[in-house]
């Protein structure tokens, strides 16, 4: 059995395997951190960031960067644009200019009062995302000069993928790339967003499985209030849905993680449309823990967060 745990794309990942070779283990290692180094929006010198740079319209593009960039673009399209690349003006307007590793947060329990009423968020009328073509006989991207693109959440999705490919041969693996996980053959836990328990249990799991919430990236905004990295596209502000966090099932790590961002922003009643089919888990405001679609008959924790403050 490995068990390898590593710091990558500002976050801890984990990769487990039975059965694997060394060499297996150590490529899915080197490919992640591969991945980080040349798509990071952190690092000026990546594809991503040099791309964001460039003043042409259409730019010479690798294979992986072309990867990156399709994926964020039909993670949009899937999700209706709720799932949008084109925000990185908005972060960094709310102040996510770099990467939050090492750096205080604002606990989400003392967020959640000063946070804005709650409302679900929408997609934005002009959707710039369909502006961006990515053309893979020619080698290049087009995109209007200026629009820049944030492809981490997509990217980490589509890393586990990568990464769990070649952990094939593998009777059981799993690739967690902070909380973006490609599993087969292993009970996955949920963490609760308010104290870290284990929210529920999804036993058998194949494919992916990815969460979306505030718990992790919450800090104190240039305006003084609390933001986060889950923008509403329609407003460009951080969306409080009275959702904390959400886990959805899919055949893919991507599919899943688009369809977990895209459900939290649609708040519990389009979460619950949206996973109706694969299934997965919503944590409310008050922290109770809510299964639904394929997820509901398997085993929950419920905990309010009255019952975390009393504690």
């Amino acid at each position: 059995m490995h068990d390898v745990t590593f710091a990558c794309m500002g976050a801890e990942m984990r990769l487990l395997a039975d059965g694997a070779e060394d060499a297996a283990i150590a490529r899915s290692q080197r490919l992640l951190h591969e991945i980080d180094a040349r798509l990071s929006r952190f690092r000026p010198d990546s594809e991503l960031s040099r791309l964001n740079a460039d003043p042409r319209t259409t730019v010479p593009a690798s294979p992986l960067l072309r990867a990156a960039v399709a994926a964020a673009q039909w993670a949009a399209e899937r999700t209706g644009g709720l799932v949008d690349p084109t925000l990185l003006g908005a972060l960094e307007a709310h102040g996510y200019t770099a990467s939050l590793a090492g750096r205080p947060r604002l606990p989400l329990a003392a967020a959640l009062p000063a946070a804005p009423p709650r409302r679900s968020a929408a997609a934005r009328g002009d959707a710039p995302w369909r502006a961006v073509t990515v053309d893979n006989r020619a080698g290049t991207i087009t995109r209007p000069p200026g629009l820049r693109l944030d492809t981490g959440g997509t990217t980490k999705g589509l890393a586990a993928d990568a990464a769990a490919r070649l952990l094939a041969d593998a009777p059981r693996a799993v690739v967690d790339c902070a909380g973006d996980l490609n599993a087969r053959g292993f009970e996955v836990r949920v963490e609760h967003p308010l104290d870290g328990s284990t929210a529920a249990t999804l036993p058998g799991v194949r494919g992916g499985v990815a969460t979306s919430g505030l718990g992790r990236r919450i800090w104190t905004g240039p305006d003084g209030r609390p933001a986060h990295h889950l923008l509403d596209p329609a407003t460009g502000a951080p969306a409080w849905t009275g959702l904390l966090a959400v886990t959805a099932l899919a055949p893919s790590t991507l599919a899943a993680e688009a369809l977990a961002k895209a459900a939290l922003l649609r708040g519990a009643a389009g979460a619950r449309r949206m996973l109706a089919r694969a299934g997965g888990v919503l944590v409310h405001d008050d922290g109770t823990v809510e299964r639904v679609g394929a997820a509901a008959d398997r085993p929950v924790l419920r905990i309010r967060r009255a019952d975390l403050v009393a504690a």
